[in-house]
């Protein structure tokens, strides 16, 4: 995988040194966040198997249809990562803003997440 700026290099580093102290088991999986310019995605994984237990996206049917915001998009996101999270069995997580300041639609996500009814 070719890094193509400074920009992303730098990501990569802080997302390398989160990495090191956040991971995810079965009863507490890491929630990962993946903000590209236009969407932003979501996924529970249990690192220990090594698999996705669930995941949200701004292109599911519920949201991607919506004409609103990209901060609003993520806070449906959150919303709706919340909701399946709950029907699988799942109450709290371990965060990874994967190298992504906790600003704009990160902390959207993270808070709706929240009042939704996910603890982390």
């Amino acid at each position: 995988m070719a890094i193509k700026s400074r920009k992303e290099l730098s990501r990569k580093r802080i997302k390398m040194r989160i990495r090191k102290v956040v991971n995810g088991v079965a009863e507490r999986p890491r929630m990962s966040v993946f903000r590209s310019c236009k969407e932003i995605y979501v996924q529970l994984i249990d690192d220990k198997s090594g698999k996705t237990l669930v995941s949200a996206s701004s292109r599911m049917k519920d949201v991607a249809g919506q004409k609103i915001t990209k901060t609003d998009k993520a806070k449906l996101v959150g919303k709706l990562i919340a909701e399946l999270a709950i029907n699988n069995g799942v109450q709290t997580v371990v965060f990874d803003r994967n190298g992504y300041q906790y600003h704009g639609r990160v902390k959207a996500l993270a808070e709706a997440a929240r009042e939704g009814g996910l603890k982390f």
